[in-house]
């Protein structure tokens, strides 16, 4: 190279033209290299980089990169595989006086009073001279000791209703818990009722009452029915302490905690405390509960019919018994009087009406145990019974009549006959009661006149099960099939689960009477419905959710590997039990199963469930045994909770005292939201 150019060395492929494969290059292959500038003569270039004829092969993860400066420096430690991670700043604390002479002390006493006279270009002119004079690690020091002088609180300088509105949009209830504890003023915040207002809200949780207070236990029959251990707790894990003895030949067990005398929990005086509580509800229905109690019948006894109350769990089996029990498992009394299988019964406050194979219907009071009335008429076993109000009991027979009574009287108003075979299922709201037969058809009565409005015909086959809200009926068949009626034309207001009906107009045709949901194959014995929704069993052991907007089916549930014995829902779940001895808990609005309840049993005879509570019937080794399950919080956590809602603070932030702290902790919403 000449003239300081420099010339590239050929490259392997030019090379690899070369007659010689030994890897020795002469003078005429790559001329002019000895003239570089720069290197003395006499030297030549190393060889090793351009001796072999082949090209070098890639890199493979098998096969690691060696680095140039390892075979310069083999000394050198070999290089991570990752980059380090970043240090972790150097946490600055004080300085500390203990070692400061007296000379130190008396210039600062000068000091601090002549800056306190400066102004403020002064200050600043007087601090950059000594900022100047630091070294690096000085500054570090001074930039770790003023940052957190520098922060300010955002809710400490906005209004109020500002930072209740960045608030509004956080919907995580663990990180309300979490901002609860970061200093006064974000506790007083948080304490704000509308907050937690707006939370139970979003998660759909009923509204508080202020003339009843917190009492969500309802009838059955209207359909709205340490934090807990981490697992479902099954009755064989269960300890109890305590046997009662029974003179009606159960042997009852129960929990110790339920054999004290009953605290009446406190009424809820805030939409806070209203939120804690159904969070830990909700959590224990997924993770937790407890068996509270627990029965078992020295006999094999069918459970025809269960019902919950505020105040009793009352059951009915075929040996002619009925069995009543407070709202915490406790038996008190048996009601003997049937001579026969009891196959239906209906509560209202403490009085009770049952009807059976003996053909008679019975007025009880279930306080004193009393037997009140005996109403005569039916010809045939009483299937099914509903009250209309305090006085007013109908009843459904195999006779094919219903008959509307007077149970204060003790007689019969109306017989409404039209069936031409058993009555099978009955449903009331206002004045108007529908019924389901083994004719295959329904019919609307009105109650006050005791006359046929309207005959609902469609079916192929016996109808087992019928729902009615007053707008809408829903009857379930023996021919697998589902229909939607309008009580008020009787025509079919419902169309095939596969949308077919969008296609093909005759699906809407009132004279074809196709109202059809189809999708199970065998019969259709568990109706539900609420609202726009209805969830269906059948004995094709699946579970079906509809909406009745659409009318399509919204979730198949495969529940059980036999038939569906019982089935109820509210606004967030499903709990069904089948004949496979199973009790399952299921998402309502996802589909999904959430968990199984107690352990498996030979069959399910009957279950019902509470907000906070639930109640299974089952076989097991030829006895039956009923099971009380609770997802009430431990009274002890809600406490401090049960108290009248804050107003937003207006003290100045900062950090929390001492009693404070002691007491979020006694309110404990952020670990057992944690947990």
């Amino acid at each position: 190279m000449e003239g300081g150019d420099y010339r590239r060395p050929l490259s392997f492929s030019a090379r690899r033209t070369s007659d010689s494969d030994t890897g020795d290059l002469d003078g005429s292959g790559i001329s002019g290299m000895s003239s570089r500038p720069g290197r003395l003569p006499g030297t030549s270039r190393r060889p090793e980089a351009l001796t072999h004829s082949h090209p070098r092969p890639l890199p493979t993860p098998t096969r690691p990169i060696v680095s140039p400066l390892q075979n310069l420096l083999p000394s050198a430690p070999a290089s991570p595989p990752t980059p380090a991670p970043s240090p972790t700043p150097q946490i600055h604390r004080l300085p500390t006086w203990s070692t400061a002479s007296e000379n130190e002390d008396a210039f600062l006493r000068d000091a601090r009073p002549h800056f306190s006279r400066l102004d403020s270009q002064e200050r600043q002119r007087f601090l950059a001279e000594i900022l100047n004079l630091c070294d690096s690690q000085q500054l570090s020091f001074v930039l770790n000791y003023v940052s957190p002088r520098l922060k300010k609180d955002p809710f400490k300088s906005l209004p109020n209703e500002l930072c209740l509105r960045v608030i509004s949009f956080i919907d995580d209830p663990k990180t309300l818990a979490r901002a609860s504890q970061v200093s006064k003023h974000w506790h007083g915040l948080l304490s704000d009722d509308l907050t937690w207002k707006k939370l139970c809200e979003k998660h759909s949780y009923r509204r508080l009452s202020g003339a009843a207070g917190y009492s969500l236990s309802i009838q059955m029959h209207h359909h709205d029915s340490a934090l807990f251990s981490t697992n479902p707790i099954s009755p064989k894990e269960a300890t109890f302490a305590h046997t009662l003895p029974s003179t009606s030949g159960f042997t009852s067990e129960i929990s110790p905690q339920n054999m004290r005398a009953k605290r009446r929990r406190p009424k809820v005086t805030s939409y806070k405390s209203h939120f804690k509580q159904r969070y830990m509800v909700e959590t224990a229905w997924r993770t937790g509960g407890k068996a509270i109690a627990r029965h078992i019948t020295p006999d094999q006894g069918v459970v025809t019919s269960l019902h919950l109350t505020p105040e009793y769990i009352v059951i009915a089996l075929d040996n002619a018994k009925i069995h009543v029990f407070d709202a915490d498992g406790q038996l008190l009394r048996t009601l003997t009087g049937h001579v026969m299988g009891v196959w239906a019964m209906v509560p209202w406050g403490n009085t009770l009406v049952s009807g059976g194979c003996d053909r008679d219907v019975r007025v009880w009071d279930m306080e004193k145990g009393d037997c009140k009335a005996i109403l005569r008429g039916h010809t045939s076993t009483v299937r099914c019974l509903k009250m209309s109000d305090h006085k007013t009991a109908i009843s459904g027979s195999r006779d094919t009549t219903l008959r509307i009574w007077d149970i204060e009287k003790g007689v019969c108003l109306n017989v409404l006959v039209g069936h031409q075979a058993s009555v099978r299922c009955l449903e009331i709201h206002g004045d108007l009661v529908v019924s389901g037969s083994y004719d295959t058809t329904a019919k609307v009565w009105s109650i006050s006149k005791g006359t046929c409005l309207r005959t609902l015909s469609g079916h192929f086959s016996q109808i087992y099960a019928i729902a009615f809200d007053g707008n809408r009926i829903a009857t379930g068949s023996l021919d697998t099939s589902v229909r939607i009626w309008d009580p008020h034309t009787g025509f079919v207001t419902s169309v095939s689960s596969t949308m077919k009906a969008c296609a093909d107009p005759c699906f809407w045709s009132p004279r074809n009477c196709l109202a059809v949901l189809q999708g199970h194959t065998s019969l259709v014995g568990q109706l539900q419905m609420r609202g726009n929704t209805l969830v269906t069993g059948g004995s094709d052991g699946s579970v079906r959710v509809w909406s009745l907007e659409k009318y399509a089916c919204v979730h198949r549930l495969a529940a059980h590997d036999n038939s569906v014995t019982s089935l109820q829902f509210d606004e967030t779940r499903i709990v069904s039990g089948g004949s496979d001895g199973r009790v399952k808990v299921w998402d309502l609005r996802t589909g999904q199963l959430v968990r199984e309840l107690s352990s498996p049993a030979d069959a399910v005879w009957r279950v019902a469930f509470e907000e906070e509570k639930a109640v299974i019937l089952a076989s097991r080794a030829t006895r039956t045994i009923m099971e009380v399950f609770s997802f009430s919080p431990p009274a002890d956590s809600l406490g401090e909770f049960y108290r009248a809602p804050r107003a937003v603070s207006e003290e100045s932030s900062g950090a929390m005292e001492p009693d404070q702290e002691a007491a979020m902790e006694e309110d404990g919403i952020s670990c057992e939201m944690e947990t």
